[in-house]
């Protein structure tokens, strides 16, 4: 066949539209300089440029963006499953009333009753059978034993709910049994502060004494490092009143004491929580049938998982109460699951910054490493309170076990930790809550909160970026017309790439919540169908990208309406870049036959009208991006997907007919002509060899397009002899696909 082409004709239905002469189907044409930052409506020629040039798989920004959404998709996934038929996925969860304890409070039944009464109160018989009975020792119990009874003061540190009052109750008694003592008590003092005065002594012999120091700050400043210099009159008087003293607190009182010296000081380790459980119901040495009815019942209730969630001893023994009284175990598993009452409880105790940081930057970044948390944190702590001219000693490391005990440090080694720290709450339901009430309790730190989130949509860790756009939709939860006009809207409309795509990230996951669906699917529809300025134009596109994620996934159809409203602008080509990507990411989604039904319909007319040639090179772009793997990959929602070959490539056995009339109507059709056959080629040479079984569907689909009526056959034969004949890079296999072409009648 000579290098002159035959003669065009017009595709059945076209029109005049058709490209004519093949010889001179990529005539060069030099594209105005697209400015995407220019208002008014943006040209075909420079739209088509864009698309070729500016649009392409090359473009760092826009790929990592990709991989980010991605990222994103599969945590906030991850947080609807894990809220599916809990009140936390209702946006009205913190608007009725909440009541709260336990777990993060402090005190006792005999301080409750003291309360404005003498300085000593002495415990009864009952509450101390209540400590002492079936009491488990934790470890290194024998330990601080000894310090107290050879020193008579101990102070003795843990965190909220460890079973501190319970330890402390045991080892006076024990040490007051050990020591021969008798005819004295165990009394709880109600202000620790007096045990360092000067001249204090034991207001009774052959006695126990046990003081309770307020965790946080307000303790540490009541208790300090002097105090503790001071208890050593107070040791004096202890041994000749022949009584001990147990001297309770938490991070800070560890702080000071670890420093001080002369002070006995003993850190509390936790007491598996089950076992407690088993040790209050069963007693000592159960039969072993009972431990495994028990053990199932814990199982089937949930308790188990609740006492992981939240291991206290204070829980423990008040899941144990229910279970030998009979009572509802079941119903009191979900009251200590519930994270609103826990989050309620925690934020009414800590105000600092500091604590407040971490909280927030371990729900917004949970699963990530305990350097990139913290550092996020201690950012977030700074904006909450300006730190000074030097840096603040914060090691929020050494306060999490007492400050957040909600919170927990995980290692990737079974046997041993391996690899860096990854901070997680212990509860899957706390994240979102606690980022839910952070951001509609903390009035006057909601501004503080939301620069700093702004702030990690850019970070260089791609993860981060995704788990701050995750945040963000958990946010718009809360009330979302307030979430579009404060911060949506505009990170809609950023020039910077990754702040729209954190937009499109949170409103997919806002829309994927059955009671804000159809807000969010009606504000996409106004953004897709807005003006012609260049901020309207980015607020298009990010309603494009953000039906290629969850939206896109769960209701493919509205997706492509948004799609539709977004490209059929008339003579304003200015979206066709991210409608094309958008079409790219639901095809990556999995929806590759509602996308190609969509492109069918859109460019059915085959006419010279704008939609028809958008629509067109929208499938031409979608045909020629080589697929990239991203985590969402890893779940296996792509089948077929080979990475470095187009989709459409890879699943074109699947979708033969419709391929083979799309193809037809792009090779038919200029200017979407010259990419399509550049496109083209590339299936047969760059991509048919890493695909298995491409090269035999590519000539199906050849085939297919060539009885069609109207010149396809010829101009596919022209061409596939001119890349085989090319002198610089003859096709390998254009010949044979031009035979088998030839063959076909």
């Amino acid at each position: 066949m000579s290098e002159e082409a035959p003669a065009g004709d017009a595709p059945h239905g076209a029109g005049t539209g058709d490209a004519s002469d093949p010889a001179h189907d990529r005539a060069p044409s030099t594209p105005e300089r697209h400015d995407e930052e220019r208002d008014g409506p943006v040209s075909e020629s420079q739209a088509l440029h864009s698309l070729v040039n500016g649009g392409g798989h090359d473009d760092t920004e826009r790929s990592e963006a990709v991989r980010a959404g991605a990222i994103a998709d599969l945590i906030a996934e991850r947080l609807n499953a894990d809220t599916a038929g809990t009140r936390i996925g209702t946006l009205a969860l913190f608007n009725d009333s909440v009541s709260f304890g336990g777990g993060f409070i402090t005190g006792s039944r005999s301080a409750a009753r003291a309360s404005g009464g003498p300085a000593t109160v002495t415990l009864d018989d009952a509450e101390l059978s209540e400590f002492t009975e079936l009491y488990i020792h934790p470890d290194s119990y024998d330990e601080a034993l000894e310090l107290l009874r050879e020193r008579h003061l101990l102070v003795l540190t843990g965190p909220p709910g460890s079973g501190r009052e319970a330890a402390a109750v045991n080892l006076l008694a024990e040490a007051m049994a050990i020591s021969g003592t008798s005819g004295g008590a165990c009394h709880r003092i109600l202000d620790p502060t007096v045990i360092a005065a000067p001249g204090w002594e034991p207001p009774a012999k052959n006695s126990g004494f046990l003081a309770v120091l307020d965790d946080g700050p307000a303790g540490a400043e009541a208790f300090g490092p002097a105090a503790l210099r001071g208890l050593a009159a107070a040791v004096a008087g202890l041994r000749g009143a022949r009584s001990h003293l147990v001297l309770i607190g938490g991070h800070e009182l560890a702080v000071a004491a670890s420093g001080t010296d002369g002070v006995a000081w003993h850190h509390l380790s936790g007491v598996d929580p089950v076992a407690l459980v088993k040790r209050r119901v069963l007693g000592h040495g159960p039969e072993p049938s009972k431990e495994e009815e028990l053990h199932d019942l814990l199982e089937s209730a949930g308790a188990t998982t609740a006492l992981r969630e939240r291991p206290s001893a204070r829980h423990a023994a008040r899941l144990a109460s229910v279970i030998t009284a009979d009572g509802d175990l079941t119903a009191e598993v979900a009251a200590l699951r519930d994270p609103s009452d826990q989050v309620h409880a925690w934020f009414s105790l800590h105000h600092e910054p500091e604590a407040i940081g971490f909280a927030l930057a371990a729900a917004v970044l949970e699963d990530s490493s305990y350097l990139t948390v913290s550092d996020a944190a201690m950012a977030l702590r700074n904006a909450l309170a300006p730190a000074g001219d030097a840096p603040p000693d914060v090691r929020f490391r050494d306060r999490l076990g007492y400050e957040q005990p909600w919170i927990e440090l995980t290692f990737s080694g079974r046997s041993a930790p391996a690899g860096p720290a990854r901070v997680r709450f212990r509860s899957s339901l706390l994240r979102q809550v606690v980022l839910a009430y952070a951001w509609t309790t903390l009035d006057g730190r909601r501004e503080a909160v939301l620069a700093w989130l702004r702030r990690l949509l850019t970070h260089a860790d791609l993860e981060v970026r995704a788990r701050a756009a995750v945040a963000a939709g958990v946010l718009a939860w809360a009330d979302h017309d307030y979430a579009v006009h404060r911060f949506l809207k505009s990170w809609a409309g950023s020039t910077s790439w990754p702040v729209r795509q954190a937009a499109a990230t949170a409103l997919g996951l806002a829309g994927s919540r059955p009671e804000a669906a159809d807000a969010v699917w009606n504000l996409l529809h106004a953004w897709a169908r807005g003006g012609s300025s260049a901020y309207e134009r980015r607020l298009a596109g990010t309603a494009a990208n953000a039906v290629g994620g969850l939206l896109g996934r769960a209701a493919p159809e509205r997706a492509l309406d948004v799609l539709h409203d977004a490209l059929d602008r008339k003579d304003d080509w200015g979206t066709l870049t991210p409608v094309a990507w958008g079409g790219v990411h639901l095809l990556h989604q999995g929806r590759a036959g509602h996308v190609l039904e969509a492109y069918l319909d859109w460019s059915a007319p085959q006419d010279l009208s704008p939609m028809v040639v958008k629509t067109l090179s929208a499938f031409v772009f979608a045909a020629s991006q080589p697929y990239e793997e991203t985590a969402r990959d890893a779940a296996g929602t792509v089948d077929g997907a080979v990475a470095g070959v187009p989709l459409l490539l890879s699943v074109l056995p699947a979708h033969n007919t419709r391929l083979a009339e799309l193809w037809a109507r792009a090779l038919a059709r200029k200017p979407v002509q010259d990419t399509a056959l550049e496109a083209l080629h590339r299936w047969v040479d760059d991509y048919a060899d890493r695909c298995p079984g491409s090269l035999d569907a590519i000539r199906d689909l050849l085939v297919d397009i060539a009885h069609r009526p109207g010149k396809h056959r010829e101009r596919l034969l022209w061409w596939l002899e001119k890349w085989a004949n090319d002198r610089e890079r003859p096709s390998r296999h254009a010949a044979a696909l031009r035979h088998a072409v030839e063959r076909a009648v």
